[in-house]
């Protein structure tokens, strides 16, 4: 399963240009499902058929990724940006970034060699991008291309550390759920969806289309069991989070039971999620 995940997250894919990542999942989900197809939105929609006496559900993990767009390129070549997705300054200066078209590009702060370096944080529009161009006219990307961060994934054993984790790891695990599933009575979605970072679009597309009965989002969660990390009851290695609340979900409360008794019935350790920041493709299954 690690070479497949390591090929998930070291691919290309920010949100709204998931076109490669998208292609390398619907070979791997190909061979495992009845259909497989991509939407208007670039979803794509991997269906197992079910025996008939069942009810159309929905499983989501979005395959994009956050990542930054130009948008200024100026005399010298240097590329003014702005986020796509939840992207932290704080995590950039010197993080390296590849545009669909292979080129590379390191992310430089204007201050790094002023005296108050070393006592202030960067700001977003005190970064740029240097792609080793020396004019404008020599620069090999320009205005509205996308980037994705290049961090290749590493084995810790126990532990994998890599870029995209957030969601290149819930759609591994569904994907690895398809080939464990024989058969159901429920026709099965399995949906990759797209620009949930900009905000759960796809599969609002998605869930619309598909009028799930029951709906279910794989995605990442935060930790409460780091450094002076803020208090949360879920800990890393300590089972999935089954999630009860965010800012933009409460979830049934009978779907909450189903998978606790499940769990519990399989001998699965988990965790109870009551997230305070953020959210994920559920509510847009929710609301539709």
């Amino acid at each position: 399963m690690k070479d497949m995940i390591k090929r998930l997250v070291e691919a290309y894919g920010p949100s709204g240009n998931e076109q490669g990542i998208a292609e390398s999942i619907r070979n791997l989900v190909g061979p495992l499902v009845d259909e497989v197809r991509t939407d208007t939105l670039g979803n794509v929609i991997a269906l197992k058929r079910g025996t008939g006496e069942g009810v159309p559900i929905m499983i989501a993990a979005h395959m994009d990724e956050i990542g930054v767009m130009v948008t200024w390129v100026d005399a010298q070549g240097f590329l003014r940006f702005t986020p796509i997705g939840g992207v932290s300054p704080v995590t950039l200066v010197g993080a390296r970034v590849r545009f669909a078209n292979g080129t590379l590009g390191v992310i430089g702060w204007e201050r790094w060699m002023r005296p108050d370096a070393g006592t202030r944080r960067p700001e977003l529009d005190e970064l740029y991008i240097d792609v080793g161009a020396t004019s404008k006219e020599n620069c090999p990307v320009g205005i509205g291309d996308a980037a994705g961060f290049v961090r290749p994934m590493e084995d810790l054993g126990d532990r994998l550390v890599a870029k995209s984790m957030d969601n290149r790891i819930a759609c591994a695990i569904a994907i690895e759920a398809l080939k464990d599933l024989k058969s159901s009575p429920n026709d099965l979605y399995v949906v990759f969806t797209s620009q949930e970072e900009v905000g759960t679009r796809g599969a609002v597309v998605a869930a619309y289309g598909i009028e799930p009965a029951v709906g279910l989002a794989v995605d990442v969660t935060g930790v409460g069991d780091t450094p002076k990390a803020r208090p949360m009851a879920v800990s890393l290695g300590q089972g999935p989070a089954i999630k009860i609340m965010d800012p933009g979900l409460l979830a049934h409360p009978g779907v909450v039971r189903w998978m606790i008794a499940t769990a519990e019935n399989a001998g699965i350790p988990y965790q109870r999620e009551v997230l305070q920041g953020g959210s994920t493709d559920a509510r847009a299954i929710q609301l539709s």
